[in-house]
């Protein structure tokens, strides 16, 4: 295939208007999100040095989503997701600008740091599952999958433009510049927002308010055998590996010495690239299949191996590329067959099970690793989620030998 047939394949999405808005709309607003996921971790870091600390305000970020996830859903497919995104969207721009004024004005401390996180995580209840499942109202079923993947490339953009630039940010302003260039990033966004066409959106059918709808949710992906236990793979993997916000700056500061926040945010960025690799690579692939996720899952524990070996911070760099790279191309091929295998009225539930899943087992994850950190070095932290993650892999592989994916009114629309 020539390089043309190629990019008209992977960007296929971004031929429709909306999604293109939404695109890179998005993409300034994450860059922003990752300059604060930065600045947050440092800011920690400074104030008491605690792998515990760390753990517990990346954890509070989403303890609403493990607590209400599923609730979080519901009110996705209850209501307009386009309206849902301009009111979290809106409140994550404040909250970022509070943050921004407590360090200018020297009134930072852990509690304040708890409280804050708290309150981004309650946001995030309902903007996740919303902004997942607003995706397919853009694009249709038969671009959901080059969507999905397209909004990983973008997430991960900014996590590779984000993290270098808030280090120098850092280094020469301070903390408090971070916050105020995310809170000013989500304008991008809502100004994407408004200026999409509504005629454009693919009609999609809500729900009305009902009792029993959560546990309604509950026992639709109870029944699908597929969609349970790739949900279970994202929860145990989320729990254990997908803790790079702890893991990455403990890694940098106390086994590598790093003595600045460029050396925290190269090892961001560097996963970011690889993060936009596999992304793209997603994105080409237009069916997600159980087959690929296993191999995917067992490629990224192999690499994540790798990484918690390394002998200096030039080579684990260099690996936490080809990490990246596996790592969103596992949670982009899960996400995808999620959404490609659900039905319209269960979607906003189902994706708010895969939140709880990779977002929302944070809270329990993170102070876990921080704590195993906190007694052995931030190697075993890293080795631990490549073990579990190996582990999954092998379950993966048994699960997509034994099974077959369930036939959807999504499934059927690839056939």
């Amino acid at each position: 295939m020539n390089a043309k047939a190629y990019s008209s394949k992977t960007f296929a999405a971004l031929g429709v208007r909306n999604f293109r808005l939404y695109f890179f709309g998005q993409l300034i607003s994450v860059s922003g999100t990752w300059m604060q996921s930065v600045a947050l971790g440092w800011l920690v870091l400074q104030t008491t040095g605690s792998s515990l600390d760390l753990g517990l305000v990346v954890a509070l970020q989403f303890v609403p989503m493990l607590v209400a996830g599923p609730y979080g859903g519901l009110v996705a497919d209850r209501r307009q997701k386009r309206q849902i995104l301009y009111v979290t969207q809106s409140m994550s721009g404040v909250l970022a600008l509070v943050l921004g004024l407590l360090v200018t004005m020297h009134h930072v401390s852990m509690p304040t740091l708890y409280l804050m996180a708290g309150l981004l995580g309650l946001v995030n209840l309902f903007d996740n599952p919303a902004r997942q499942s607003f995706v397919q109202e853009m694009v249709g079923p038969e671009l959901i999958a080059n969507a999905v993947s397209l909004n990983s490339v973008l997430m991960n953009a900014g996590r590779l433009i984000g993290p270098g630039i808030a280090a120098g940010f850092i280094a020469v302003f301070g903390s408090a510049v971070c916050f105020y260039a995310n809170a000013g990033s989500y304008l991008a966004v809502l100004g994407a927002l408004v200026l999409m066409r509504g005629k454009d959106f693919l009609p999609m059918r809500t729900v009305s308010r009902e009792k029993g709808q959560v546990r309604l949710g509950l026992r639709y992906v109870s029944s699908q055998p597929m969609l349970r236990e790739i949900l279970i793979g994202v929860a145990v993997i989320g729990l254990f590996a997908y803790n790079f916000t702890v893991t990455l700056p403990l890694l940098a500061r106390t086994t590598f010495h790093a003595r600045s926040a460029a050396d925290y945010g190269l090892l961001m960025a560097a996963m970011g690239l690889g993060a936009i690799i596999g992304g793209l690579a997603t994105a080409y692939r237009a069916r997600p299949t159980p087959r690929l996720l296993a191999g995917l899952t067992l490629g990224f524990g192999v690499m994540l191996t790798l990484v918690g070996v390394m002998p200096t911070l030039t080579w684990a760099e260099l690996l936490l590329i080809p990490t990246g790279a596996l790592s969103i191309a596992f949670v982009s091929t899960a996400n995808s067959f999620l959404q490609t295998n659900s039905t319209q009225e269960m979607r906003g539930r189902v994706m708010s099970l895969y939140a709880v899943a990779f977002l929302g087992t944070t809270p329990i994850g993170a102070p876990l690793v921080g704590l195993v950190i906190n007694y052995t070095n931030p190697r075993v932290g890293v080795l631990l989620g490549a073990v579990v993650t190996l582990i999954m892999g092998g379950f993966l592989v048994r699960t997509a030998t034994r099974r077959r994916a369930p036939v959807t009114e999504l499934s059927a629309a690839y056939r």
